[in-house]
């Protein structure tokens, strides 16, 4: 199978209320597909009609080489998805989650064992396996829920925001897990607003208020949106010369992170000028995804408003 999952101008509305407007995508097998956009964008919504659970509102799709419209029921034996609520019940054991989970995605008998197993030692659990569910830290739940949802070897796994509130040290324990999933053929499909985490995904789909803006490896999205020179400038109050500093002729872009300023220059020779101008540090770095979006954001924004 060239793809695991295809999408053909995929759209999903509410009333009048167009949540996901015309998606196109490919996945293929073993990618870490990353979804990337803010909160209300459609990520969510893009999911649950992947999932088989959202009937599309048109256009077309298929997962696993079932068709979304009319053969949704056949799509979720072959695929695992997890939720940043981590459907987990607290007032059970950690192995009896297991169990559930794998009567649930109709495990073999003969196979059950050996895959609780398998997924206890995966989330770090061993020696835990009788322990309530509620008396673990959210770090753990989230492993354990990983393991709920992959315990039946699913072709495809879905990841709803799987690490919204857990800790960094957390968050790279996950993608590490994530990544060996992966390697060993899992295609995973995972949308977070994480850019530390999309950085480990082999491709990603940026998408704005419900349509795609870009897609791509990141290297690529890198080379092909940041025209330019990206420089870190480190100047004292950044907020208050933002707009003085992108009046200048040679900056293109310029936007806040943190304390620092990243300015987006047209050649090398303007580093200099840059510093003694604004009487700061100026160092070029390499574009990050999060430069990338705030890039394809305000393309975006100037090419609906005409600006």
């Amino acid at each position: 199978m060239e793809y695991v999952v295809t999408t053909d101008q995929l759209t999903k509305t509410f009333g009048s209320f167009t949540a996901v407007n015309q998606l196109s995508i490919a996945i293929r097998p073993g990618e870490i597909y990353g979804f990337l956009g803010p909160n209300g964008s459609g990520k969510s919504t893009t999911i649950r009609m992947l999932c088989g659970i959202l009937e599309p509102t048109a256009g077309s799709g298929r997962v696993v080489g079932f068709d979304l419209a009319t053969e949704a029921e056949k799509i979720k034996p072959h695929i695992g998805y997890m939720s940043q609520k981590f459907s987990l019940y607290d007032d059970l054991t950690v192995c009896e989650n297991l169990e559930f989970y794998a009567g649930l995605y109709s495990v073999p008998w003969r196979e059950r064992k050996v895959r609780i197993l398998e997924m206890v030692e995966m989330a770090g659990l061993a020696g835990r396996e009788k322990e309530l569910v509620a008396n673990l830290s959210v770090g753990f739940k989230q492993r354990l829920a990983l393991g709920c949802a992959i315990i039946s070897k699913p072709a495809i796994l879905f990841l709803d925001e799987p690490t919204s509130g857990i800790s960094p040290t957390s968050r790279k324990m996950f993608f590490n897990i994530i990544q060996r999933l992966a390697n060993e053929g899992t295609t995973v499909m995972v949308t977070t607003h994480f850019m530390d985490e999309a950085e480990r995904c082999s491709s990603i789909a940026f998408i704005s208020e419900g349509s795609l803006i870009a897609n791509d490896t990141p290297d690529n999205l890198r080379n092909k949106v940041i025209e330019g020179v990206l420089a870190e400038l480190e100047i004292e109050d950044p907020m208050g010369k933002l707009q003085e500093i992108e009046r200048l002729t040679y900056v293109k872009e310029c936007s806040v992170h943190g304390s620092l300023l990243h300015v987006l220059l047209e050649q090398e020779q303007h580093l200099q000028e840059l510093q003694a101008v604004t009487r700061g540090r100026a160092n070029r770095i390499t574009p990050s995804l999060e430069d990338v979006f705030i890039a394809l954001s305000r393309k975006k924004r100037r090419a609906e408003t005409g600006e």
